[in-house]
């Protein structure tokens, strides 16, 4: 099995690409040893110290570290995922429910906005988040408005600020008036 390594913007984080389905068109954040616990893929890679989140895509894993060089820390996480997947075991515990989605809120007069806005954060957006090792999900819409949540390596990144402001706030704009800003949830 090879795994290929990719960087992201965000220097606390790096992609791995097991060259497998992960979570197919699922994803998964995990912030603690804790919460990882449903998944036997997590918790191998929460037992590294340094780890400090795993985030799970379609294809790939992305792990957040806490302090140390990468270069001491990427083997183990190589390890961990070879271990995992000759295991046979699956990357979710069976009775995983997964993530409870976070209420959306925003006026039923919006709804049409809103669906716009799911729209090209699925087709145009979502992808581009994924390639950095992340994903970015709506929460809401209220006063010209967008919320949206960061997770994976987009979650803290030093330049997820910019990627609000000046990538996502501006296409939303360009495609609907009404969209004024774009928030962090």
């Amino acid at each position: 099995m090879f795994i290929q390594t990719e960087a992201t913007p965000n220097p606390a984080t790096l992609k791995f690409l097991p060259g497998r389905s992960v979570l197919g068109d699922a994803t998964r954040e995990f912030k603690s040893p804790i919460e990882g616990e449903v998944s036997p893929l997590a918790r191998r890679l929460f037992e590294i110290p340094g780890v400090t989140g795993v985030f799970l895509g379609g294809d790939f894993v992305t792990i957040t570290k806490a302090g140390g060089e990468w270069q001491h820390l990427k083997p183990a996480v190589l390890g961990a995922i070879m271990e995992h997947y000759l295991s046979g075991e699956p990357v979710l515990g069976e009775g995983d429910a997964g993530e409870i989605p976070a209420d959306e809120f925003f006026e039923q007069a919006d709804a049409e906005t809103v669906a716009t806005i799911k729209e090209l954060l699925e087709t145009r957006i979502r992808p581009a988040v994924a390639g950095d090792g992340g994903d970015i999900t709506f929460r809401g819409f209220r006063d010209g408005v967008v919320y949206l949540t960061m997770k994976g390596s987009c979650a803290g990144c030093p330049s997820s600020t910019a990627t609000l402001k000046n990538g996502i706030q501006n296409l939303l704009r360009h495609f609907l008036p009404d969209v004024q800003s774009v928030e962090a949830a």
